[in-house]
């Protein structure tokens, strides 16, 4: 049986954790951002997990857990 493919727009966006999870950027980050606070400009530029209902979809866009 020949390999899966990873899909790779998943895999720049996506990255697995050490136990398992997945974590994503945040949106809403990249421009427009004098109208936004300080603090909300803090908390988007952090890492966040993937919700649990989208995990096995993740999961099957990138079998190898990059």
């Amino acid at each position: 049986m020949s390999k899966m493919k990873t899909r790779k727009a998943a895999a720049k966006r996506f990255k697995q954790t050490g136990t398992g999870k997945y974590v994503r950027n945040c949106a809403n980050a990249r421009h427009i951002l004098t109208k936004k606070s300080s603090k909300r400009k803090r908390r988007l530029g952090r890492a966040t997990a993937v919700k649990s209902c989208e995990v096995s979809r993740l999961k099957a866009s990138l079998p190898y857990g990059l």
